[in-house]
């Protein structure tokens, strides 16, 4: 007898997870279609005929749609029950899918993303609320987040390589349509594993605020990408994008329950905090975009090449995020961010010495590449996943639920921002040489990121009153 209760514990605990599994599998598409697709984008460049602003606009639709909804997603989710959005958003995905699919043109196309992630923000709130909500325990529900992390983990490492077979292989209209059978999938097994719930049904939804910083991040996002002819028109934009900013902090400020609160974000830890957010979006994830168009220039590789290639960035987010909690534990904060910076920071410049043409010889062009790549790959490992626990250690328990919804509307801000200003940065006619400016500009974010860490952290949490 004793034999059979030690074996059917595990067996117990699988069956427990599988709501768990489930929910993360709804969260992997959503976390797929921003790897997989950077791959693609060259092929779709050239069969739609769209330049570099337009080629930024495919991940920056997503990344914006992404944020506005976020914004709105919990609020709805609470009144109108968390399955529901969660369902609701991936039948938006799907029909997001669906369309990008099937695209004629840039415009199509770049609809179709902002469709993908309206609905991805929709399954991502309702997908962490129904987690938090199925499993109770403190130990269920390490046990449920740390799987779908492993999920999510393994959507962004091998995204790019799958992107890249599926792309060359069957074309790259099929890294979306292989969605379908995933979304149909979550639609008929979320209802029965994963009960519905609810949160409090008077929780307010900020419609102007949610207008407010959605227009205010697409202004400057089009004036990033559009007016590299006329400075003029970059001025204006950004200065009308920060007005609009202004504005949005000015209503958050008045409001009783804020969706962002500048009196918390605006303290030094924060804004330490808050920079991080940002330099890694801008000197890891926006420089994942434009590394399949360097690598094509440099080396002359396409397709599932590149998708390898990839690998040496994104497979250290899949294997070591237990280390970098780790050392999180014995250096403190200040220490740990401020070298994940400083690798960041490495990675960069090796990239901008790569594109600079200075080596002697292809070969040593070569492990240049693969070392700054899996530079970025650790100083990212080393910071993304201790962010958010930084950020929910620092502010008072009833302030942690908007603390953590702030730092995800940050992450994607800040990437679709960064994809702007690095594709800003490049000349009309993208040779190898010309992709030393984005990586200048993501090495001064990393650099940015590495002050920061070193003057405005603690070495240890310390609760904000």
């Amino acid at each position: 007898m004793a034999g059979i209760e030690l074996h059917a514990q595990p067996l117990c605990c699988w069956r427990d997870l599988l709501p768990a599994a489930v929910l993360g599998m709804a969260a992997f598409l959503t976390q797929f279609d921003v790897t997989a697709v950077v791959v693609a984008m060259p092929a779709m460049a050239t069969e739609l005929g769209f330049g570099v602003a337009a080629y930024a606009w495919v991940m920056d639709a997503y990344s914006l749609a992404f944020t506005g909804g976020l914004l709105a997603a919990g609020a709805l989710a609470d009144r109108y029950g968390r399955r529901r959005a969660l369902l609701g958003g991936n039948i938006v995905f799907l029909v997001g899918s669906v369309a990008c699919g099937f695209a004629t043109g840039g415009p199509g196309l770049w609809a179709a993303r902002a469709v993908q992630g309206l609905g991805a923000a929709f399954v991502i709130t309702g997908g962490i609320a129904l987690l938090a909500s199925t499993y109770t325990r403190p130990d269920e529900r390490a046990r449920a987040f740390a799987l779908m992390g492993v999920i999510s983990g393994t959507a962004m490492a091998l995204g790019p390589t799958l992107g890249g077979l599926v792309s060359t292989w069957i074309g790259w209209r099929w890294i979306f349509l292989a969605n379908i059978p995933l979304c149909l999938l979550a639609i008929l097994a979320v209802p029965r594993l994963v009960a519905e719930s609810r949160g409090p049904a008077d929780r307010p939804l900020d419609w102007s605020g949610v207008i407010l910083l959605t227009f205010a991040l697409g202004l400057a996002i089009e004036s990033l990408l559009m007016g590299r002819a006329a400075p003029v028109r970059v001025a204006v934009g950004l200065g009308a994008s920060v007005c609009l900013l202004a504005m949005f902090a000015m209503q958050q400020r008045r409001r009783p329950a804020p969706m962002f609160d500048p009196a918390v974000f605006g303290r030094p830890v924060m804004i330490g905090i808050s920079s991080l957010l940002i330099a890694l979006s801008i000197g890891y994830w926006a420089v994942l975009v434009y590394l399949p168009p360097f690598l094509g220039a440099a080396f002359g590789w396409t397709g599932s090449s590149v998708g390898f290639a990839l690998l040496c960035a994104t497979l250290p987010m899949l294997l070591l995020p237990p280390y970098g909690a780790r050392l999180a534990k014995h250096w403190g904060w200040r220490r740990l961010f401020a070298t994940a910076m400083l690798v960041l920071l490495a990675g960069n410049l090796t990239l901008m010495l790569v594109a600079s043409g200075w080596l002697p010889n292809t070969g040593v062009l070569l492990a240049a590449a693969a070392t700054a790549m899996l530079l970025i790959g650790l100083g990212a490992v080393l910071a993304h996943p201790q962010l958010s626990g930084a950020v929910v250690a620092l502010v008072p328990p009833d302030q942690t639920g908007m603390a953590s919804a702030v730092t995800v509307v940050m992450r994607q801000a800040g990437f679709a921002l960064g994809i702007a200003t690095l594709g800003a940065s490049l000349p009309y006619e993208a040779t190898a040489a010309g992709y030393a400016w984005p990586w200048l500009l993501a090495a001064v974010a990393s650099a940015s990121g590495l002050i920061a860490a070193s003057t405005l952290l603690p070495d240890q949490p310390q609760l904000l009153s």
